[in-house]
């Protein structure tokens, strides 16, 4: 029989402390199982129980941006350790956790799509994110379990009472959730880091601000801790910064995102074996800060790749989507980011159809695209979202709002020519992804130019000097020339980290991880550098090996002796006892 909890956060306090011990602990993630291995009578074992809380399977859904995935890695992380089995395979799975998105139509379409089809598959179902966030009384939600944007840290709770057959409702704002929460990454080469939730505008179409709310930015020593782990982990190639506006970040706690980007490169290794992305941002809030955020882009572990979303090209338009500038001032921020950063991508957002919108409107949009061409345009069609102020706007028809994003798509595919420079150059990648048609392996450039690579598993995690071959209208193609970081590369040299003595460590060092002759990267003396602290790791983790073997020899010898000595000890014990008794 199941019950309704009515908000399971009446069990806490009102300082956000419980009245009883975490549910979740901290600890190391529970290895899985081999195969292979001989478990005897699980049946007598209440363990392996089924019905026992921890003990399931959980199949996890994301939908959204990339502060998404990363809220669908911590809850994760935080299920897995805490005992339950992650599984894709979404029928095997006794709950679903579904993290939502309400930015667009056919996004929360999707999810009642999905919900339907667990109710009808008779699964325990948990919905997070911003649909519940933002509105907890659609009809698609009804007699569901609701985990707010700021409570994913407590998915286990919410899956563990939904398992039990009762609905919980943990939707009330806290503070944010910790960053040094476990995870599970979807990429293991690829570590989001969220900056802040939320935003500090009001724009009129916009419904994710009802779910995430005013901006809420993490301190920049938590922030640093965490891009110190994402570095010490070995497998992180990239690094996001993800925020519904980056640019925004720190105006709540009196920082600022120069600030934050100059200690997150001083943490980043100087070997380029870890690159930093800067997340989205809009220009209102970057403007101050024009020249800073060209000197970070040019940093040569700093992508130089921005995503700036201008929407519209028109100032009417722009006035009633409340985005707070002007086109002019939008083409201020692209002209002094393309006249510093050399070879800067530029991606934008466009919204065709805003209520309003006229031919002309739809025009000048059409000319501020040309005139920048940008590397990547996201087109999409305006979609009114309940409760806010552009719902209640008059709506273009939807045959011209679709034509004219045709219209723009057209415009933006045909596009081409603007990979050609890169042909027959070496450029250094970091392969983080496999592609979609399973036979080549993603990587990107300094640029963030896509680039297709028909190699091995082996690839998957390496940083490689590639040649480019061939250039399409989204990405080029590129061989091979040289592994510069290879897969589960350690860097020993940091001091925060402790040496890890491992034979995966010892074999990749010992293969020899430094640049090899002949290669060049856009700075020379960032070059030797690396090749510097590649040697000196190298030295360092074989003389680090060398003490550890050393060391254990001499432990080995000492208990041997103490062995011996122990021995002679009771041999005279006995003898003298011997003696006595004659």
């Amino acid at each position: 029989m199941s019950a309704h909890v009515d908000d399971i956060e009446d069990a806490f306090l009102h300082d956000g402390t419980s009245t009883r011990s975490p549910r979740v602990p901290q600890v190391q993630l529970r290895p899985r199982r081999r195969q292979d291995e001989d478990v005897g009578d699980e049946a007598a074992d209440p363990d392996a129980s089924p019905s026992l809380p921890g003990k399931q399977k959980v199949f996890l859904r994301t939908f959204g941006c990339a502060h998404n995935q990363s809220d669908s890695e911590y809850m994760a992380g935080l299920l897995q350790a805490y005992g339950y089995e992650l599984t894709e395979v979404d029928l095997e799975a006794d709950a679903w956790v579904i993290n939502t998105c309400t930015v667009k139509n056919p996004s929360q379409t999707a999810m009642n799509n999905i919900i339907t089809r667990g109710k009808a598959s008779g699964k325990k179902l948990v919905v997070a994110g911003c649909v519940p966030q933002g509105d907890k009384r659609a009809k698609e939600l009804e007699g569901m379990s609701l985990l707010g944007v700021t409570q994913i840290d407590r998915v286990v709770e919410a899956v563990e009472e939904t398992l039990k057959g009762n609905t919980v409702t943990l939707l009330s704002k806290k503070k944010l959730p910790a960053l040094d929460l476990p995870k599970v990454r979807r990429n293991a080469h690829v570590e989001i880091l969220p900056l802040s939730t939320g935003c500090l505008g009001s724009c009129t179409y916009c419904k994710t601000k009802h779910a995430r709310g005013e901006l809420g930015s993490y301190s920049p020593h938590v922030i640093r801790e965490r891009v110190k782990s994402a570095v010490d982990d070995g497998n992180v190639r990239e690094i996001w910064l993800s925020s519904e506006d980056t640019g925004a970040y720190g105006r709540d706690i009196g920082y600022d995102l120069p600030r934050l980007l100059e200690d997150i490169i001083s943490e980043l290794p100087t070997d380029g074996r870890t690159m930093l992305r800067v997340g989205m941002t809009n220009p209102p809030f970057i403007l101050e800060h024009l020249d800073a955020i060209a000197k970070a882009l040019c940093h040569p572990c700093v992508f130089s790749y921005l995503h700036v979303p201008v929407q519209s090209g028109s100032n009417a338009v722009l006035e009633r989507m409340n985005r707070e500038y002007t086109r002019e001032e939008f083409e201020r921020v692209c002209d002094v980011l393309l006249a510093k950063v050399p070879g800067l991508e530029l991606a934008t957002d466009i919204i065709c159809g805003f209520p309003g919108e006229t031919d002309e409107d739809f025009q000048a949009t059409m000319d501020l695209v040309q005139k920048y061409r940008f590397s990547h345009t996201h087109i999409s069609q305006f979609y009114s979202r309940p409760g806010t102020p552009a719902a209640r706007m008059k709506h273009v028809p939807s045959s011209t709002t679709k034509a004219r994003s045709r219209k723009l798509t057209q415009i933006v595919d045909n596009f081409v020519g603007a990979y050609e420079d890169l042909i027959d150059t070496e450029q250094r990648v970091w392969i983080v992804d496999r592609a979609a048609d399973r036979k080549h392996y993603v990587g990107h450039t300094k640029n963030y130019v896509q680039v297709l690579i028909a190699g091995g598993q082996e690839l998957l995690g390496c940083s490689a000097m590639i040649k480019v071959t061939k250039v399409t209208r989204w990405s080029v193609f590129g061989e091979v020339q040289s592994v510069v970081t290879p897969k589960h590369f350690v860097q020993l040299t940091r001091k925060h980290q402790k040496p890890q003595l491992t034979d995966t460590v010892s074999e990749e060092m010992g293969a020899g991880t430094g640049l090899t002759s002949g290669q060049t990267l856009p700075d020379q003396s960032m070059q030797s550098r690396m090749v510097l602290d590649e040697k000196e790791a190298a030295q360092e983790t074989h003389s680090a090996i060398r003490t550890h073997v050393l060391g254990a020899h001499i432990v080995d010898v000492l208990l041997w002796l103490g062995v011996f000595v122990g021995f002679l000890g009771i041999t005279a014990s006995a003898m003298r006892g011997f003696v006595g008794t004659q």
